[in-house]
């Protein structure tokens, strides 16, 4: 049933791309004749309403259609140019979030489920939604205190939305290993490892608890930090199904005329947000992966706030130094030691020429270097760097696409608050501080710190090591005296894996017409 499953979802996807006119929007350019004929083939089945849209707004109707898998699906892919391609990652990013509201009989009920506890003894006021999305819904409620009501925001997952991602999630995997199979061009994509990072980072954003988590992690961080905060959380009525925080009154960030005309500095904002992003990258090695400006507040003092932490990003000690050599590299024009650090990092493999990849790093340095300092963009430059290194196969790293994609964001929310905004010169404090404190003496004793910890640990595992040497010096002369044999239960287990794989390709076939056939008397 699980093949099933996947090829029937795979052919509804298709069937509601075909319809909403996806596919018929699809540039001929570089396509086989084959796939253009079958491209033109498909307009036939578009809804006339989908002619006259363009691309963004057919993927949106289908996506929205398909559901709040493909909803998070797609939101996921446009952090993902390398994968998608730049011009459907830029149609991805126009997807909203905003999905219909559930019933508040639900939302109590998944409140009650999961705190054990009704929902009027949590809550002295508990109101209808005001937001919804893909994964879950917000509703305002109050908090009886001693010293009276205390509002707070009430987030609550989606009712059964952990089933339908995982049905879905099955057509997700097909897909990914049709890709690697069929397009050996795509592997360095990585488009199974990009579909496992996909359902990790679901999985986790639908436990509300380790977005709790995520907001009193980079509380902690921040708690000294001008400018910036984060929610308090409630940890007493937070759980897997519901977390619930401060109530955040102020303006949204993207609400420019409200934000001037309550008197607010937007230049200083602007610095502020930048500023922000890159301690928690270079300092911390722990950013908010969703800083839109749906997601920014800016409250009466004047901090920004940042809500919604179900996407978080990480970077260890060595990916943060890597990244400030990198950028170092670029504005000291040193490009050979931007281009040693890639090979340093193994982000581009060692067969590779590194004067040739240095020549290539040269190509995107110098442009940058004649323009002015306010209309030099980080995330255009790590983007350009990105496009570069495909020529160079390098592999996929989603760490380093996720940061690139939230600084292309945070700097655009930047520019929105002041046009004339110089990324360089606002990053300069954050930047020029970490590196002369990671870059200089500091780093040779980092180092020499970290490998001391290290040597501790090797020496603390020792005894273990050793032992499970010496039991796999064993086991391997064994294998040499007798063989290496499988016991009955192995040998049958095989046998039947062999048979189910020679039926599931015949059953695959007649999947995918029944399915057919199914979807086209349900959809028409």
């Amino acid at each position: 049933m699980s093949l099933f499953n996947a090829y029937y979802q795979l052919v509804r996807v298709g069937w509601v791309l075909m319809r909403e006119g996806v596919i018929a929007a699809l540039p001929e350019e570089g396509m086989p004749p084959l796939a253009i004929a079958a491209r033109k083939a498909t307009s036939l089945l578009a809804r006339n309403r989908a002619r006259d849209a363009d691309r963004s707004d057919r993927l949106a109707s289908a996506v929205e259609r398909l559901g709040p898998s493909y909803v998070k699906m797609g939101q996921f892919l446009a952090t993902r140019p390398d994968v998608v391609g730049k011009d459907f990652a830029d149609d991805l990013a126009k997807l909203q979030d905003r999905m219909a509201f559930f019933p508040q009989k639900a939302a109590e009920k998944a409140i009650e489920g999961s705190l054990g506890r009704p929902v009027s003894q949590l809550y002295s006021r508990f109101d209808a939604p005001i937001a919804a999305a893909s994964i879950a819904q917000v509703h305002p409620a109050e908090v009886a205190t001693a010293s009276g009501p205390r509002r707070v925001a009430v987030k609550v997952i989606r009712p059964g939305v952990r089933q339908r991602f995982t049905q879905d999630l099955e057509a997700m995997y097909l897909v990914a290993r049709m890709q690697e199979r069929f397009l050996p061009s795509h592997r360095r994509l990585r488009p199974v490892e990009v579909t496992r990072t996909l359902e990790q980072t679901t999985r986790i954003e639908m436990d509300l608890r380790l977005e709790a988590a995520a907001l009193s992690e980079i509380a902690d961080n921040t708690k000294n930090d001008p400018g910036f905060r984060v929610p308090k959380v409630d940890w007493e009525r937070t759980g897997r199904d519901v977390v619930t925080m401060e109530w955040i009154d102020g303006i949204k960030m993207s609400d420019v005329e409200a934000l001037r005309a309550s008197g607010h500095d937007l230049d200083r904002l602007a610095d502020t947000l930048i500023q922000s992003f890159l301690r928690h990258t270079l300092r911390d090695g722990f950013f908010h992966a969703d800083m839109h400006p749906g997601n920014l507040f800016v409250d009466a003092h004047g901090m920004i706030v940042a809500v919604d932490m179900g996407i978080v990003g990480r970077l260890d000690p060595k990916q943060r130094r890597f990244l400030a050599e990198i950028l170092y590299g670029f504005i000291a024009r040193d490009y050979m030691r931007v281009a040693e650090v890639h090979f340093e990092a193994g982000y581009v493999p060692a067969h590779h020429d590194i004067a040739s990849f240095a020549q290539a790093i040269r190509a995107i340095g110098e442009p940058i270097h004649g323009q002015p300092a306010e209309t030099i963009s980080m995330g255009k430059l790590l983007t350009l760097l990105f496009e570069v290194t495909e020529l160079f196969d390098m592999e996929t790293r989603p760490e380093l696409v996720n940061l690139q994609k939230t600084m292309v964001v945070v700097e655009g929310v930047a520019r929105i608050l002041n046009p004339q905004f110089n990324m360089w010169k606002a990053s300069e404090p954050v930047v020029g501080g970490w590196i002369r404190q990671n870059l200089g003496p500091g780093r040779i004793v980092n180092d020499v710190r970290e490998g001391l910890k290290a040597a501790r640990r090797l020496a603390e595992a020792a005894p273990e090591i050793a032992a499970r040497a010496e039991k796999l010096n064993h086991d391997i002369a064994g294998m040499v005296d007798k063989g290496l044999r499988f016991d009955p239960e192995t040998a049958e287990a095989i046998g039947r894996a062999e048979a189910r794989h020679s039926r599931s390709g015949r059953l695959a076939l007649w999947v995918i017409a029944a399915s057919l056939v199914y979807i086209a008397v349900q959809f028409t």
